[in-house]
C-alpha cells in the first residue's frame, strides 16, 4: 500500500515487522511507542471503521507529527497487520486442551466471534492479513494442539484453523450487516413483502416449501452456534 492506504507490490515483510527492531535507531526519543500508534489506530477503527484509520488521524490522536509515524509503520498496510495482533492479544491462549477437539474448536470459533464483534472492522481487515504476529501466534498455537486429536498432519490442521477463522469472519461480516439493515423497519417490511410474493408466484416451489417450514431461534447467538455445529461437525479427519 502507499502510504495512506493504496496497494503496494511487496506487502508487509513479517520479518521486519515482528523480528527487528520496532523504533527508530537515532535521534530524539519520541513520546510515543508503536503500542500506542497501534492502540490509536484501533480506537479509531472501533469508532468511525478502517476508512478513518490514516496515517495523518492516527499522528494527530497520539500528538504527533505524521512523518514520525513512518519510523514505526511505513504505510498503512503495516499498521493494519499491527492493529490486527493488536487485537489478537484479546483472545485466550490457553495451553489446556480438553481432548474433544470439536468443543474445543466450536469454544474458539465463539471466543473469535465475540472479538470480531467488539472491533467490526476486524472481519474486513483479516481478509488481507497475511501473517500472524506473536500475539495472534498464541492463539493459533492453541488451536493446533486442540487439532492434534484428530490425527491431521500439521498443513491439514492449519487448513482447518483458516476455515475457521474464514467461516467466523464472513458470518459476523454478516451479522453486523444484518444487524444495520434490522434498523430499518420499513426495509424488513419490504423484504417480508418481496419474499411472501415469490413464494405464491408457483415458480420457485423448493423455496415456498423452505420459507414455510417452522421458524428456528433466530437470535445472532443461536444462528452462529447452529451454522458453527454444521461446519464442525462435518470436518473430516481423514
Amino acid at each position: 500500500m502507499s502510504r495512506d492506504g493504496g496497494p503496494g507490490a511487496a506487502g508487509v515483510d513479517p520479518e521486519q515487522l515482528w523480528l527487528r527492531a520496532t523504533g527508530p535507531r537515532r535521534g530524539r526519543r519520541p513520546s510515543f511507542s508503536r503500542e500506542a500508534i497501534t492502540a490509536a489506530a484501533v480506537a479509531l477503527a472501533d469508532a468511525e471503521g478502517l476508512e478513518a484509520v490514516t496515517m495523518r488521524r492516527v499522528a494527530a490522536e497520539v500528538g504527533a507529527g505524521v512523518m514520525s509515524l513512518y519510523s514505526y509503520a511505513p504505510d498503512k498496510e503495516t499498521l493494519l497487520e499491527l492493529m490486527v495482533d493488536h487485537v489478537g492479544g484479546e483472545l485466550p491462549a490457553t495451553p489446556a486442551v480438553t481432548g474433544d477437539w470439536r468443543a474445543d474448536l466450536k469454544a474458539m470459533a465463539h471466543h473469535q466471534r465475540a472479538l470480531m464483534l467488539r472491533h467490526p472492522w476486524l472481519p474486513a481487515a483479516l481478509a488481507t492479513h497475511r501473517t500472524p504476529g506473536p500475539r495472534t501466534l498464541a492463539f493459533l498455537e492453541h488451536a493446533l494442539a486442540a487439532l492434534r486429536p484428530t490425527g491431521l498432519d500439521g498443513a491439514a490442521r492449519l487448513e482447518v484453523f483458516a476455515q475457521l477463522t474464514a467461516f467466523v469472519a464472513g458470518h459476523v461480516g454478516h451479522e453486523i450487516a444484518q444487524a444495520a439493515a434490522a434498523r430499518s423497519p420499513d426495509r424488513r417490511a419490504a423484504e417480508a413483502r418481496y419474499l411472501a410474493a415469490v413464494a405464491a408466484d408457483g415458480r420457485h416451489p423448493e423455496l415456498a416449501e423452505a420459507l414455510s417450514a417452522p421458524g428456528r431461534p433466530l437470535t445472532p447467538e443461536a444462528t452462529f452456534s447452529r451454522f458453527l455445529d454444521r461446519l464442525v461437525d462435518g470436518l473430516a479427519t481423514d
